[in-house]
């Protein structure tokens, strides 16, 4: 493949060498094609068709070498064969042309500038596979704009082949036609200038704007007919419903209070979502007690000769119980009516999209308001297993009912929630069992990640089980066992208890998406444009209902786009920015990260180095028994941005919050390591592997020089 590539590309630039080498340009003047036109109508009249498949040929080259002298060639074809036949012949070579610059491009430089811009490139063809016709048809009619750039440009985007040959086409058909008839008044012509005259370029601007004109005429078009069938009010209760109080409904109303928007946030459970009262309070709560567990038990390694707890699971699952009391009032009632936002523990339901219907234990009110937020959050995923219901299956949704401590707990799921409840458990005293299908858990983060993690367990006693899938659950002599494939082979395991942890679902039904006929994506989560937008311009989602991400942060990230787009967005639309997206898994040790690690830096065939810095080497590290763990930092080949960064080891979530900064404002390695950083401090490994990364990149030449000048000075 590179060869034939470098093949190509070296007839291209002989062939683009030749036309300038021996200045055949001279051939492609206004002056040159009066003085020859005589002899060319001559030579077109005796051999027609040839003629015609010569100039054919020369055009489709000119354009397909991206060489000057086009419009030059447009008036010849003007001038020998008429009006009508010209426009034919220049619109199919042109065209033609314009094709072959196109498919050179992408295929000589297209994997070059994503690999270097991938990002930007992810952007670009995004924007291009939804709207790429309109942006060509635009550039097409508006001869001001080269087109052997357009020609280029294009083809390093992923638009479709045929989609750039018919619309090119048919966008420069008014350019060509306006050139070819120029082309007949030939002997009149005193300059290309005199072609376009200021009125005629004014036109073709004004024609170019056509396609985004029209593309907002059908966007109207198309809102009305999603609202047809309801009748707006004259008048609104509320600029904006919100729809659930977890983490992004509670930023949307926050959001929309502060900018002195009224607005409504109907719960119908209870205010802080899942992170508050199921998800990352409670699982912290309990991770930080198991952890204290844990250092009882590493007491040797501390100079204590003898240490021990006498506790109570009980009283454990009780101190998580408190620890969401205490955080509660962050997310209540009180706080945020406090803040402007009208709260109301009701059921609700989208009945139009400006009306929402409220159920309460008192009736049933309808209230009406500009613009709706979804904001339903998720639920723990159950999967189908024969007989999983008769074992009565714990999720993280009610295993923090627990008061009585299983012997035997089977937890299902390899994943962030699997993990860290794992090992909490099972420092707790539980003998855990932990069934993941793949072949290792954490399958997001790169291999010798999941292996930190994995030995981590399995010192800890956690029977990790590994490439078992869960295939059925029986009861036997009033024993609960698990049926599960490994290897081809059925392996019983009993158990006392099951947790399901292997992901999370949408909540998309019960308050009117279906009736409403919201869209949903692939997932099963709303489905949202760039702007949180669901098919309903005015509604709105964000947070796990939507997707793509499932984290208490990213929720709140995009709900802050969501409430401006809702209460801003006939002025102005801001897209969601998914540029650096940060998340930690919290097990023992902690597992950190931002951007691309290295199995997908391979999977799309990105270009990076790898620097490693192993935090066994750090000082802090070692004085508190936690030296252990590794910075990985993926960098652009010779450059010092960063790609993305994995910390596995003690406050790895914190650690990373440095990396995520740097990569949110364009900061690389060596901005990093000029950086003062406290010592003896865990952050001091962040600097570290920037000076790891700064000594692969010393240059050797120069240092070289300046040893033999310090070798000079000493005489």
């Amino acid at each position: 493949m590179k060869v034939s590539k470098i093949s190509i590309l070296i007839i291209i630039v002989a062939l683009i060498t030749t036309f300038f080498m021996f200045d055949l340009q001279q051939y492609l003047t206004l002056d040159a094609l009066k003085a020859k036109q005589g002899d060319i109508e001559a030579y077109r009249s005796v051999h027609p068709g040839l003629a015609v498949i010569i100039y054919g040929l020369v055009y489709v080259a000119v354009t397909g070498l991206s060489l000057p002298g086009a419009a030059i060639l447009t008036l010849l074809g003007g001038a020998v064969f008429g009006l009508f036949w010209g426009t034919i012949i220049v619109s199919f070579a042109s065209t033609f042309g314009a094709t072959l610059a196109f498919l050179a491009a992408r295929f000589l430089f297209r994997d070059i500038v994503k690999s270097r811009f991938s990002s930007r490139m992810k952007a670009i063809d995004e924007g291009i596979a939804r709207d790429g016709a309109f942006y060509l048809f635009t550039l097409r009619l508006v001869p001001v704009f080269p087109f052997f750039m357009i020609n280029l440009t294009m083809g390093l985007t992923t638009l479709k082949v045929r989609t750039f040959y018919w619309v090119s086409q048919l966008g420069m058909l008014a350019g060509t036609i306006v050139y070819v008839n120029a082309g007949t008044q030939l002997a009149k012509l005193e300059s290309l200038s005199g072609i376009l005259s200021p009125a005629l370029l004014g036109s073709f601007v004004l024609l170019g704007l056509f396609p985004l004109i029209a593309k907002k005429i059908v966007s109207t078009i198309q809102a009305k007919k999603v609202y047809k069938n309801y009748n707006k009010p004259e008048t609104f209760d509320n600029n904006l419903v919100v729809i659930g109080a977890g983490s992004g409904g509670l930023v949307t109303a926050y959001i929309a209070a502060a900018v002195k928007a009224k607005v409504t946030l109907v719960e119908k459970h209870k205010m802080g979502g899942d992170c508050l009262n199921t998800g990352c309070v409670p699982s912290k709560a309990l991770i930080r007690s198991a952890k204290w567990l844990s250092h009882l038990n590493r007491h040797k390694e501390f100079g204590i000769k003898q240490a021990s707890a006498d506790f109570n699971f009980a009283d454990v699952m009780e101190r998580v119980q408190g620890v969401i009391k205490t955080v509660e009032p962050h997310d209540s009632v009180e706080r945020y009516t406090e803040l402007g936002v009208n709260i109301v523990q009701a059921t609700a339901k989208i009945i139009s999209p400006w009306e929402v219907e409220l159920k309460t234990d008192k009736g049933v009110e309808i209230i009406t308001t500009r613009s709706i937020v979804i904001a339903a959050g998720a639920h723990p995923f159950v999967p189908p297993i024969p007989s999983l219901d008769k074992v009565n299956p714990l999720t993280s949704d009610n295993i923090w009912e627990l008061r009585e401590q299983p012997k035997r707990l089977l937890i299902l799921g390899g994943g962030p929630i699997g993990c860290e409840l794992s090992q909490s458990f099972a420092r707790l005293g539980c003998h855990v069992t932990q069934i993941e299908m793949l072949p290792r858990i954490m399958i997001r983060e790169d291999p010798e990640v999941s292996e930190a993690v994995m030995n981590q367990f399995k010192q800890e006693g956690v029977d990790l089980r590994v490439g078992h899938t869960a295939k059925e659950f029986i009861i036997e002599k009033g024993e609960k066992i698990l049926i599960a494939e490994h290897e081809g082979q059925s392996v019983k395991i009993p158990f006392d208890q099951v947790l399901v942890a292997i992901g999370r679902a949408a909540n998309v039904q019960g308050y009117g998406v279906e009736e409403m006929g919201i869209a949903l994506s692939p997932r099963k989560t709303i489905e949202t444009n760039a702007f949180q937008e669901t098919n309903y311009p005015n509604i709105y989602a964000c947070g796990d209902v939507a997707g793509p991400y499932q984290f208490t942060h990213t929720a709140a990230h995009q709900a802050w786009y969501a409430a401006v787009n809702a209460l801003f967005g006939q002025f102005k639309k801001f897209q969601t920015d998914y540029s650096v997206i940060p998340w930690s898994t919290f097990t023992d040790p902690e597992v950190a990260r931002v951007g691309l690690n290295e199995q997908e830096a391979k999977e799309q065939n990105i270009p990076y180095e790898v620097v490693t810095y192993g935090i066994d080497e750090l000082d802090r590290a070692i004085a508190d028994g936690e030296d252990h763990g590794f910075v990985k930092v993926l960098t652009q080949p010779g450059k010092d941005k960063i790609l993305g960064v994995t910390i596995v080891g003690e406050h790895a979530g914190d650690l990373i919050a440095e990396f995520v900064l740097a990569m949110k404002h364009g900061l690389g390695l060596n901005k990093i390591l000029g950086t003062i950083h406290i010592y003896p401090t865990m952050a001091e490994a962040n600097k570290y592997v920037a000076g790891m990364w700064k000594k692969q990149h010393a240059p050797e030449g120069l240092l070289r020089w300046v040893e033999k000048f310090h070798t000079w000075r000493r005489g």
